[in-house]
């Protein structure tokens, strides 16, 4: 599982170093790489085996709405696989650094079955956001259900 935060920074060809942490992780699923997609203004990142069970599950809903369609053609179409070099980096491709507005300092979130790519200045405003949520009722209700 992912899990936990930390700052890092994307080289002038977009390359990341993925935390030994993640390594492990990416590793044990005997692979060498992951996908990429974009979500939430962020990067998601997912390993080669957890990918394929999303796929699936895009592949076995009955819903072929609008929305799905393009949710579909945006999630799916906008991945791209990241094999890691021998220095533990992933190249970020131009068209997700765009996206997600990498420049120099970016976050590292563990999601439990994923982790997120975000630039610091948008991951900064994510806390902070989630800090005002916080103080909503129906938040706080939602997150009591984990028995937190």
């Amino acid at each position: 599982m992912f899990r936990g935060s930390s700052l890092h920074t994307i080289d002038l060809k977009g390359r990341i170093i993925v935390p030994a942490r993640f390594r492990e992780i990416i590793k044990a699923d005997d692979n060498n790489g992951i996908m990429i997609s974009r979500m939430d203004s962020g990067l998601v990142a997912y390993t080669l085996t957890e990918w394929r069970k999303i796929e699936n599950r895009i592949l076995s809903l009955a819903e072929k709405s609008d929305n799905m369609r393009r949710f579909r053609r945006v999630f799916i179409g906008g991945a791209f696989e990241c094999p890691c070099d021998k220095q533990g980096r992933i190249l970020i491709p131009p068209m997700l650094r765009q996206y997600a507005e990498l420049s120099r300092e970016i976050v590292l979130v563990g999601v439990l079955d994923h982790f997120e790519i975000w630039s610091r200045e948008k991951w900064e405003k994510e806390n902070l956001h989630m800090e005002k949520d916080m103080k909503k009722e129906e938040v706080r209700n939602e997150i009591a259900k984990l028995g937190l």
